[in-house]
Formats: C-alpha cells, structure tokens, sequence
C-alpha cells in the first residue's frame, strides 16, 4: 500500500501521527535497538499531555557492543541527496540549553511533521529552531514529512532547517514533494560538521526504510512502510476512507 495523500485529512492526522510513533517505539524496542537504548515518547504539555516525539536514549554507563539480534550498521545510508555542512556553524550558537533526560542520555529523536508545525511562520520558525537545537547539541534527528511544501518551506522541511546551518541549494522534484531526512549530529573535535540523508517521495511512493543514528556513523534502520501499513490498518473505517478517496459517504448530502 503506497503513502497516502493526507491533505484532505489533515484533522485526523493528528490520531494517525499518534499511533505511528508508538508503533514506531514498540518496533524499535523488539530488537532494533542495541542493549541500552530504549526510544520513548516524549509528551509535549504546551496543548495538553500529548505524544509529540520519539526520542532515542541511552542509559548511563559504557555504551554496550551490539548484540542480542540488533544490527549497528556503519555504511553511509544509500540515499538520493547526501549533504554536508562545512562545519563550525553550529558551534557559533551558544544561546542554548543542552538537551538531557532524566531517564538518560538523548541520542537521536524522531519526528513525524504535522500539519500544525507548518501551518505558520512561529509554527515552522519553532519547528526549525527545534531541529537545529537538537543537531548543535549532538543529537541525532530523524524527519519523517508526509506533506507537501507550503509557501513556508517551498523547498520542503529540510532546505528550512538546513538553511540554518548552512544555504545551499537544494530542490525537490516536483513529483516527489515529500521528505524523509536523517541527520547525523557533528561532534566538536570534528568542526559540528553535520550530514544530511535526504530521501524526497511522493503520494503512491513506498516508503524507503530510513537511519536514525545513535552514534556518530552508527545507525540502525527505521521500518518505515511496515510501521506505518501496520498503524494504517489498525485506524478506524471511516478515517481509512477519508484519507483514501477524501471524503466520507455522505459528505456531499
């Protein structure tokens, strides 16, 4: 089942954004993940005790080998665009917090965009200043955007947070407006040089498995398309029928 067109159901996005990351965390959990790292959903309080982000962590202690059936893989993520940073741009940004868990380290975070987060100029500047803010402070990020650009990102969500770092040019083809980034944090014996794997698709696309790196030029695959047929199957009837054909029986009464 391809990715669908969630325009015409934007407000049910919300429920849908909800499970996938869980379902993305159980996944993660079984297995994927080295011993000592657990992805947890992170709560967003400024409108209510909602799932905002998958956070990906790592209790304190020596960073274990892998083993236990998971695959830390090492080879450069096979990916159409592929950008670095020159490096030392992020490290001219003092004017924030380093970002913890109380329950461990925060190595990487996951982020499905919604609607809202490019809805308004505060609602991408906020959206941006986030992901810049997470990379900065070595954490890994992973950006999983299932709408198209807005005449706030005509480029999409990745040329808007790496025009933060640093502008290079950057286009999405006009049949592929959707964008799967994964970022892999710099360190500061490197320079903060940051490198982006960049995956535009589109609406009927399948969805390319995707890194998220847990440590520098360490990542393990995110199962994208079978966590999101997975969720999308579990969704109710009639929401499956708004988002396929892009209305309700009725509707038009």
């Amino acid at each position: 089942m391809p990715i669908h067109n969630w325009l015409p159901a934007t407000d049910v996005f919300h429920g849908f954004h909800q499970a996938w990351s869980v379902g993305i965390a159980k996944v993660l959990n079984k297995g994927l993940l080295p011993p000592g790292y657990s992805a947890l959903i992170e709560l967003k309080t400024s409108d209510g005790m909602v799932p905002d982000v998958l956070t990906l962590q790592h209790r304190g202690g020596r960073r274990p080998v892998d083993q236990g059936g998971s695959v830390l893989l090492s080879d450069p993520p096979k990916t159409r665009h592929v950008i670095q940073s020159s490096g030392g741009h992020l490290a001219a940004r003092k004017n924030r917090i380093a970002i913890r868990h109380r329950l461990g380290e925060l190595v990487s975070v996951i982020e499905i965009v919604s609607p809202g987060n490019k809805s308004s100029k505060n609602g991408l500047r906020s959206f941006v200043e986030k992901a810049v803010s997470l990379l900065e402070h070595g954490v890994h990020l992973l950006v999983i955007d299932l709408f198209p650009p807005s005449k706030r990102d005509p480029q999409g969500i990745h040329k808007a947070i790496w025009d933060e770092i640093e502008e290079q040019e950057f286009t999405l083809p006009a049949d592929k407006p959707l964008t799967l980034a994964s970022y892999m944090a710099g360190s500061a014996s490197a320079g903060i040089i940051t490198t982006a794997y960049v995956e535009p698709v589109g609406v009927g696309d399948v969805l390319p498995d995707m890194p998220a790196y847990i440590r520098n030029f360490g990542y393990v695959l995110v199962p994208l398309e079978a966590t999101y047929q997975a969720t999308f199957a579990d969704c109710p009837s009639d929401m499956r029928i708004l988002v396929e054909t892009g209305s309700l029986p009725g509707d038009d009464e």
